[in-house]
């Protein structure tokens, strides 16, 4: 893929012994990367999706942060698709972001047995499907033979074998790549138990190899959006960048709301005295805690490259991949800011 280049802004700047060191010279190396994009062309069509609506654990998506937790154990985290088109020297390409099969990615352990210990009346009420990535795609105009890539911020509950297809099936996306850092599929290939609990079983087997494209470091993948490895939710993890008329928008799941990149300003029970008493910039989510002194550089590198939002100005321009939304069931979990949806640029039709 000739259109696809790899970025050298972030190189070394993890090396520093100090590990406060570490996270300004990530501050400076953002700053500079963020520069460039804004300078650069626009992505032609953004544009978010609501697919479902799950319970996620306050003690991991706000590690140690959220006051009431003996009163209230859940937060609503609400999971979307984003679909990007941009402009290469290959030709327009159309990109999804973060396309879950959240009927197979229920096989995931954790949530496998949250399900089963939840009454069915409960489950029908704290968890709410709302679309799925083919209804999606066909709804705004596009064919499953136009997507010509697919990935994840990290593949955590994420089953893509409907998509990309195994040994039993071609798969429903026949033109479209999974792009993944090589760590992170070599880490879902070979899992400890407590990784294992977050990855759904099987859901990487068999994909044939010539649908993956394993990347290292960062890439741009055409005018106007770049995947860059931010490691600490998983070794893997990364960021979708994605330059649009509002901004830079950031997409992973190092955090699970804007608030967990701004604490001080959030109104979530407990967070803003949390973080000031701790002397924080942000919350990790922290249901695996791989390495939480990479993934907290790496929120501080997200929040540096998204600027700040056009929305209210005191929040970064950042868009979890899984936000925390509110919940009437799950009082004090209301964020101080909420991204909710964006939509930008026109889709354009594929000729193939």
């Amino acid at each position: 893929m000739s259109h696809i280049t790899q970025l050298k802004h972030f190189e070394g700047c993890r090396k520093a012994l100090g590990q406060q060191a570490r996270v300004e010279d990530t501050r400076a190396a953002a700053e500079a990367f963020r520069k460039d994009m804004l300078a650069g062309p626009k992505v032609k069509y953004y544009e978010s999706f609501d697919l479902v609506k799950v319970p996620y654990p306050c003690r991991y998506g706000l590690r140690n942060a959220f006051s009431r937790e003996r009163l209230v154990e859940y937060l609503h985290i609400q999971n979307r698709l984003f679909v990007v088109q941009f402009d290469t020297s290959e030709g327009l390409k159309t990109l999804l972001v973060s396309p879950s099969d959240h009927e197979r990615n229920g096989e995931t352990p954790f949530f496998r047995r949250l399900q089963d210990n939840t009454p069915g009346l409960l489950q029908s009420l704290i968890v709410k499907r709302q679309s799925n990535v083919l209804e999606i795609i066909c709804g705004i105009g596009l064919k499953p033979e136009d997507i010509d890539y697919i990935t994840y911020d990290h593949l955590h509950t994420q089953d893509v074998r409907r998509w990309l297809g195994d040994r039993h099936s071609p798969g429903l996306l026949p033109n479209a790549k999974l792009l993944v850092h090589y760590r992170e599929w070599a880490s879902a290939q070979d899992l400890n138990p407590y990784q294992a609990d977050w990855y759904c079983p099987n859901g990487i087997s068999g994909i044939a190899q010539e649908r993956i494209i394993q990347f290292e470091g960062d890439i741009r993948l055409g005018d106007g959006i770049a995947l860059i490895h931010s490691p600490g939710h998983t070794e893997g993890n990364h960021s979708i960048v994605v330059h649009t008329d509002e901004g830079l928008w950031v997409t992973s799941e190092n955090g699970i709301s804007v608030d967990a990149y701004a604490p001080l300003l959030s109104k979530t029970a407990g967070v803003a005295s949390y973080a000031r008493a701790l002397g924080t910039e942000v919350i990790i989510n922290g249901n695996t805690l791989e390495n939480s002194i990479d993934q907290y550089i790496s929120m501080v590198q997200e929040k540096t490259i998204a600027g700040r939002s056009m929305r209210d100005p005191r929040f970064p321009n950042v868009f979890p991949s899984s936000e925390m939304t509110p919940f009437w069931l799950f009082p004090g979990t209301t964020p101080g800011f909420y991204v909710g949806k964006a939509s930008h640029g026109h889709l354009t039709p594929v000729q193939r």
